[in-house]
């Protein structure tokens, strides 16, 4: 690191858990994120200003008016431009060192497992179950860790899925793609501008910390957050032997 780096990330790297060699792995660290959105944004500025080597960015979608009561990465100066380009356009502003790969595209299943298998770390800020199953399918065929989240409402969960421990969970185990989860929409059903905050910030952290091999990740535990009463439960998820992703077969 140069003397500009010891000085910006100074503040990590007073941290004993982190220190000079946590700040190294992060500036040699390449991050994937899927979705440039509410969850997507404090996502994509945290790990920024963190000094990840390597963001790729993956959205399809351009940035609308509505977008902005909750999507902090955008502005109104960039409503109608794609949503990767103008979190890459905010990235630059807080940290031009970060190398953002912005990806314009609804990645399939092929694709996915291209860009999940350069990534370090995969991070899922997406908005429904198939991308999210998508996503999980290559984390575990690439052995990459996943870190989870979503949000609608006044409610929003999130969780890691390692499945480089053979105990652990994938996200099928607990989300199983043939249960015909109900889909919920922004859209239809609105969601608490801070509440993608809260879990967004905590994703970045959970990626952080499989980084940097810092604390104890929330793998094999989903925490759920009721942000009426700001109160936070939490259960244990073991892997499902039977999972159609992970288990012992396969589909």
């Amino acid at each position: 690191m140069n003397d500009d780096q010891l000085l910006r990330y100074s503040r990590h790297i007073l941290l004993d858990d982190i220190g000079i060699e946590g700040q190294r792995r992060w500036l040699a660290a390449h991050v994937l994120v899927i979705g440039a959105g509410g969850l997507g944004s404090p996502v994509a500025l945290y790990l920024a200003t963190a000094g990840i080597g390597t963001l790729t960015l993956v959205d399809g979608d351009t940035v609308e008016l509505t977008n902005l009561q909750r999507q902090i990465a955008h502005s109104l100066a960039r409503v109608g431009h794609p949503k990767v380009d103008s979190a890459a356009e905010a990235i630059a502003a807080l940290n031009p060192e970060v190398r953002v790969v912005a990806l314009h595209e609804r990645a399939d299943a092929e694709r996915l497992g291209v860009l999940v298998a350069a990534a370090d770390v995969v991070i899922d800020c997406s908005d429904n179950f198939a991308t999210r199953h998508a996503v999980n399918a290559a984390c575990v065929k690439h052995a990459r860790p996943l870190v989870s989240g979503a949000a609608i409402g006044f409610d929003g969960q999130i969780a890691v899925y390692d499945t480089r421990d053979a105990t652990l969970p994938c996200y099928a185990c607990v989300f199983a793609p043939e249960a015909g989860f109900e889909e919920a929409h922004c859209a239809s059903m609105g969601v608490f501008a801070p509440l993608v905050g809260i879990v967004g910030s905590m994703q970045a952290a959970e990626a952080l910390k499989l980084l940097a091999g810092v604390g104890s990740p929330l793998a094999g535990r989903l925490q759920m957050l009721d942000a009426r009463s700001m109160a936070w439960s939490e259960i244990s998820v073991p892997r499902n032997p039977a999972c159609t992703v992970c288990g012992t077969r396969p589909a």
